[in-house]
């Protein structure tokens, strides 16, 4: 870390993404001298502008689309592809070559992430790629546009960090790891996104964040983006005269954002044009989603408009006559997006499911409950004993109080760019801190909604060499391992397993664990899986802690590993008494490793979804 001149910092969006950068040589103490990079990227065929946004969209066209050099970039002419705010315009047009939502897929379980899977719905003729590889891209145009812009400080021998949500399991964390490293980011941190939308609040306040916060204060993160939401909550403590910060908690991953909007106004606009006798297609029902998304933030931005007008073209040769021709209103955006998604519930509401219908559509396994208040109050509720274990805390929640009283909110994400939105979440929990006797939770202001997260990814690249506030925390849950009972074999019954805490709440990046000194049996040379749960609410578990018992809502399984480990001149089938190992990288991944009685070998067990585990 030492030479580096850069602090770099990577804000990954669903829908957009950005870099900031701190002078490492040029800052001191509070006195940050921090930048955003404009991105060149492509607006028009042939046309190149650098923009503080990178749209994180992915456009595949045909062939003999374009001309020869329309997708020429500064640093590279041969390009066959593009990113960026041409891919979203073009792909507006012709859907069924567009790629968006990669991060929502990179975290999607459900599926094969290196695989050629996107565009989802498009026709075979169609080029896809995988989640993976539209992660690559994105991150190597950013890094491409870093070294146009700085030949004499190379993106390689700077510090960076990339940004995730804070609910990303481990799998999904190891997958953004694994992208950056194959787009040429040899020094890479990860962090969440609330904690750098709350590192870029400090680094604004130029010193005042002090003035604002108070010990005893809980700080609510609700970060709404383009594909999830975020929800976090930070203590402010005092230690040794000093204030410091904690993050005492996570909210669970939430596919909800943008994208969900984007298709609910597409939908409303649908039912408006099928009444006046114009029935869209499901091509341009998606076509409509994407004209919908542009004209959602048009009238977010911008207040002095009223109505944006939203033209969709048909797939046929006459594509004038064959448009589809609309508008949207701020009345329609404000009704469907204020009551659909963040309507006034109590804080005894939670999150409605419905049931499925037996077969669906592989697509994004969205959240069945849109409303992100309800969210909201689940989280606040299960997170009511987060304080318990935190010195000095013990006494900030009154008695009987029935979910956690945050005292402070910053927001963070585009859809808060909309007033009406951020007033809404506060008028709600203001309304159940009331209820329960408590003082109003106050606004924390000045957040740059679009820029934040990369901001505060970049300024804590410097904090991590000692210059600023650092927000303590750790990991974001405990893990822990399935560990089969040994007994015999029962016709119609599965032994029964036990969850082994391999990695408590709050274990630091960089530190490892060694569990106690009992051996468990793994088995060599045979296909066999792993499996994995995480808690954000058992706090008091230690490395080592076996549990028998635990109810759904302590315990969520996460996603099972397939591996088959090498037996190494064992039989195969064998079982190898281990001791078990657990370390958090500097990255920020989790990684879990098998060592045998009396032997050097080590068996690795990343939480990842290679389908095989390194030995």
């Amino acid at each position: 870390m030492s030479d580096a001149r850069y602090s770099i910092g990577i804000d990954l969006g669903t829908t957009h993404s950005a870099l900031s950068y701190v002078d490492l040589t040029g800052s001191d103490g509070e006195k940050i001298t921090q930048s955003v990079l404009p991105i060149p990227q492509l607006t028009g065929p042939g046309a190149t502008e650098a923009r503080d946004l990178l749209p994180s969209f992915l456009y595949l066209p045909h062939e003999s689309e374009l001309a020869p050099g329309d997708l020429a970039l500064p640093w590279n002419a041969a390009r066959e592809f593009a990113v960026g705010e041409l891919a979203r315009s073009r792909g507006a047009g012709t859907p069924i070559r567009l790629v968006s939502s990669a991060k929502s897929w990179l975290c999607h379980p459900g599926v094969d992430r290196r695989a050629a899977i996107l565009p989802n719905d498009a026709p075979a003729e169609v080029p896809r790629i995988s989640p993976l590889d539209a992660s690559v891209r994105y991150l190597t145009h950013l890094r491409e546009a870093w070294d146009h812009a700085h030949p004499g400080a190379p993106f390689a021998e700077q510090d960076v960090t990339v940004t995730i949500p804070a609910s990303f399991d481990p799998a999904a964390r190891e997958l953004t790891a694994e992208a950056a490293a194959a787009a040429g980011y040899a020094r890479m941190t990860l962090l969440e996104e609330p904690q750098a939308a709350l590192y870029s609040w400090i680094e604004k306040s130029g010193g005042q964040w002090r003035k604002q916060v108070k010990v005893g204060d809980i700080i609510l993160v609700v970060d709404v983006g383009g594909g999830t939401t975020d929800l976090s909550l930070i203590a402010v403590i005092e230690r040794d005269g000093n204030l410091e910060l904690h993050r005492v908690a996570v909210g669970e991953h939430i596919l909800l954002g943008g994208d969900n909007m984007d298709l609910a106004l597409a939908h409303v606009v649908a039912r408006k044009l099928a009444a006046q006798g114009t029935q869209a297609d499901p091509w341009q029902l998606r076509a409509l989603t994407y004209a919908c998304r542009a004209a959602k933030e048009t009238l977010l931005t911008d207040p002095t408009t009223d109505s944006v007008p939203l033209v969709v073209p048909s797939r046929g040769s006459k594509l004038i006559g064959g448009s589809i021709r609309t508008d949207l209103t701020r009345t329609e955006l404000t009704q469907i997006i204020l009551e659909g998604f963040f309507p006034q519930v109590d804080a005894s509401a939670r999150p409605v499911s419905r049931a499925r219908v037996g077969l669906t559509q592989l697509g994004l396994p969205y959240a069945q409950d849109a409303a992100v208040t309800r969210h909201l109050a689940a989280f606040l509720g299960r997170q009511v004993g987060a304080l318990a274990e935190l010195e000095g805390m013990q006494a900030a929640q009154p008695a009987g109080a029935t979910f956690l009283h945050p005292t402070a909110v910053l927001f963070n994400g585009g859809v808060f760019k909309s007033g009406l939105l951020a007033d809404r979440i506060l008028q709600t929990l203001n309304g159940w801190l009331a209820s329960e006797g408590a003082a109003p939770a106050r606004l924390l202001g000045g957040a740059e909604l679009d820029l934040a997260v990369a901001r505060g990814a970049a300024y804590y690249g410097y904090v991590r060499r000692g210059k600023g506030v650092r927000i303590r925390g750790g990991t974001a849950r405990s893990y822990y391992i399935a560990v089969e009972s040994s007994m015999p074999a029962v016709p119609g019954f599965e032994p029964p397993i036990q969850a082994l805490c391999v990695a408590p709440f709050g274990m630091e990046e960089g530190t490892e664990a060694e569990l106690p000194p009992q051996e468990f049996g793994l088995v060599v040379g045979e296909p066999v899986h792993f499996r994995f749960f995480g808690s954000s609410v058992r706090r008091q578990d230690q490395v080592g802690a076996l549990l028998d018992f635990w109810s759904a809502e302590e315990l969520q399984e996460l996603e099972e590993i397939q591996a088959t480990l090498p037996a190494d001149g064992r039989t195969p089938g064998d079982v190898v008494p281990v001791r078990l190992h657990a370390r958090v990288t500097e990255a920020g991944t989790l990684e879990l490793e098998a060592v045998p009685s009396g032997g050097s070998e080590r068996w690795k067990v990343e939480f990842d979804v290679r389908g095989s585990a390194d030995a």
